[in-house]
């Protein structure tokens, strides 16, 4: 395998293309497979490869591609290496199956993995949705190695679904409301059909229009395009997305199962809430869109939110299942992790939904770009 300073790693003249895609790279950036000892990882990278070392993890229902644009804009900065790797199961990567029951650590140790593989030994760490619950497992377990941490429209540290109050206490002791069950059929079906268009809400390009980035908001076309062939690379099953479920008697009917993306998610198993108790930490930067529909105190998807809208029949109140209180949960652990010596920053971006690297990105590089020059300083 080739090292991360070795000539195979630069990038050539020519157009590349990520393996499975049509679309041809940005300038600047560039792919690889990297074999470490729990999978065959496919990785981007951009940036001189003798410059700080910089991880970008993405979210559900993606793949690293969408930092593209972000990966191309700080090529020619000169300071950064980029790496960015498609998780377990998205893009190119192997589809290996997710142990739920493990929280995010499957995702957290092949991260591991791949740092020790590529000899990078301490860095700097962008984790975006489910990739901000990643970064915050894998600063949990190596906090010796994260020079920052830069949490992007980061989930709730008590998973999704299920929870209310600032300290995600669950609204039903079997976590009903939480898991791979609440994922509709629909939306799998459309997937296992890879369905480009937009002809249906349950498609992959009508949620990356309507949810992750906010509607008003447009992507050229064949960015579009590019991210959502990434979308459909997703491996579909009860393993990997959205997971197994379990029946419930608890409203709305279904609990977490033991398996898959979805599952990990659910509060039954993770919890990165002892971020907060943390001593002296790396800064942290926590960046959000004002207008998130899947990460707020009021999410569009969050199972409760759409039981309180009539959505979901049957829906048993607030005094049972409110909607959960997900940036609230974020803000206490930081406030947390401030009384015991660490430092975070809190940035909302106006008219921006759930991809502000996408949707602000002269913004969001002046707050990032700083937030990193001062955690070196």
């Amino acid at each position: 395998m080739a090292s991360p300073n070795s000539p195979a790693s630069q990038p050539s003249s020519a157009p590349a293309y990520p393996p499975g895609s049509r679309y041809p790279l940005l300038p600047g950036v560039h792919s690889r497979m990297v074999q470490t000892p729990r999978l065959a990882q496919h990785v981007y990278e951009s940036g001189p490869v003798d410059g700080e070392p910089l991880v970008l993890v993405h979210g559900n229902a993606s793949s690293a591609r969408f930092f593209e644009e972000l990966m191309a804009a700080l090529a020619g900065r000169g300071r950064y290496h980029i790496v960015a790797p498609d998780m377990r199961g998205y893009g190119a990567s192997e589809a290996k199956v997710v142990d739920a029951t493990r929280g995010l650590r499957d995702y957290a140790d092949d991260l591991h993995a791949l740092a020790e593989t590529l000899g990078i030994a301490r860095f700097h760490l962008l984790g975006w949705s489910l990739g901000g619950n990643i970064t915050m497992q894998y600063m949990l377990d190596h906090p010796e190695r994260v020079r920052s941490l830069t949490l992007h429209a980061t989930g709730s540290p008590y998973g999704y679904g299920g929870t209310h109050g600032p300290d995600g206490v669950p609204n039903y002791p079997d976590f009903a409301g939480s898991g791979g069950g609440l994922i509709s059929p629909q939306v799998t079906a459309r997937y296992v059909a890879q369905d480009f268009t937009a002809d249906s809400l349950f498609t992959p390009r009508s949620a990356l229009r309507a949810i992750i980035v906010k509607p008003t908001f447009h992507l050229a076309p064949d960015r579009e395009d590019a991210l959502v062939e990434q979308m459909l690379m997703m491996k579909i099953g009860e393993e990997y997305y959205p997971g197994d479920s379990t029946p419930s008697p608890n409203w709305p009917f279904a609990g977490p199962g033991r398996y898959g993306s979805n599952n990990a998610l659910s509060p039954k198993y993770p919890n990165q809430a002892g971020l907060g108790e943390l001593r002296d930490g790396p800064p942290i930067l926590w960046i959000r869109g004002a207008d998130d529909q899947l990460v707020s105190d009021a999410a569009a998807v969050d199972p409760a939110a759409l039981g309180k809208a009539g959505v979901i029949p049957g829906w048993p109140g607030d005094a049972v299942c409110p909607p959960q209180p997900m940036v609230t949960q974020v803000r206490a652990v930081l406030e947390r992790y401030a009384a015991n010596g660490g430092r975070y920053q809190e940035v909302m971006l106006p008219d921006c939904g759930h991809a502000p690297l996408l949707e602000k990105p002269d913004a969001f590089l002046v707050y990032f770009l700083r937030f990193l020059a001062e955690a070196n300083g």
